[in-house]
């Protein structure tokens, strides 16, 4: 068209770009230079990474805290990852069934992922699992003794655990809407070879929805790594460092401890870590998932 305003695309995609080299490229860059030097007052001397090396020196103190946040995240992953994608999909598997009623039950079961991201919501969940919380008084009521939920690190880590898998609303709806995808002739198939609903699940309906499943897991995982809030308030890393996730010890170290440039070494760290384990996920889906032509 003659006297088109080919400019009007590269308007609208301007904040957004001004915002992300601000906001995100910038920071990005700068975190990555900072983790090379050592502040002393005002005093910056390039080190290079020497910062990295300390972070995996077993015998200061700061390494041992390091690896000890390491361990302590990737055991908050590999339970709360596995268990988010199994309880989602399993509640997206009946709710995509035609049964009364059905709308209230999606909206209930999504609205722990609205709320679960208030701080109100996280301290009501701590009293929830105190010594003298609500579950321990229920317990009390059916002759069981109080349990030390949060004095214990099995105790405390199922209880973040639990919080997060708590909020499995928005996984859910993605995997609600790729069940609705999936062709009923398959499962009419099924049913007139014989096969029973265990079988038609495993066969049919998880091999059809494995980029969904791709895709939750990837996302779950990158969100998972970087948890902080609900650590921070239930437990406060305890008992015994038990649940200090390396997020709340970037923040212990570089803003609470005002060492940025340590802080700088471990988010790049934790950056590098998700990274490797988003590709090994996406290396190995060529093995599982399985897309329609």
């Amino acid at each position: 068209m003659v006297g088109e305003k080919k400019w009007v695309p590269y308007a609208l995609l301007g904040p957004w770009v001004v915002g992300f080299l601000l906001f995100k490229l910038y920071p990005f860059i700068s975190s990555f230079i900072m983790s090379l030097f050592q502040t002393r007052g005002r005093n910056s001397t390039f080190v290079g990474f020497d910062n990295f090396q300390l972070l995996f020196d077993s015998s200061s103190y700061v390494g041992e805290q390091f690896m000890n946040s390491l361990k302590v995240t990737f055991i908050y992953v590999f339970f709360t990852v596995p268990l988010i994608l199994i309880v989602s999909l399993l509640i997206a598997y009946v709710l995509a069934k035609r049964i009364k009623g059905v709308g209230f039950f999606r909206t209930a079961f999504y609205m722990p992922t609205v709320l679960g991201a208030n701080i109100a919501i996280i301290i009501l969940w701590r009293y929830i699992f105190e010594y003298n919380g609500l579950i321990n008084q229920g317990l009390e009521l059916i002759g069981i003794s109080p349990v030390s939920w949060l004095g214990t690190p099995g105790g405390a880590m199922g209880s973040i655990v639990a919080l997060r898998v708590w909020q499995f609303g928005s996984t859910m709806l993605i995997f609600l809407n790729a069940l609705k995808n999936v062709p009923e002739s398959l499962y009419e198939a099924a049913t007139i070879d014989g096969a029973g609903k265990t079988r038609q699940f495993l066969s049919i309906t998880i091999p059809m929805i494995t980029p969904i499943i791709l895709f939750n897991a990837v996302m779950r995982l990158v969100e998972t790594f970087q948890v902080f809030t609900g650590p921070m308030l239930i437990t406060n890393g305890g008992p015994e460092d038990s649940t200090r996730v390396l997020n709340m010890l970037i923040y212990e170290i570089a803003f609470a401890g005002g060492d940025l440039n340590l802080g700088s070494a471990m988010s790049w760290i934790l950056f590098l870590i998700i990274m490797l384990f988003t590709l090994l996920i996406f290396r190995s889906s060529k093995y599982w998932v399985h897309y329609s032509d």
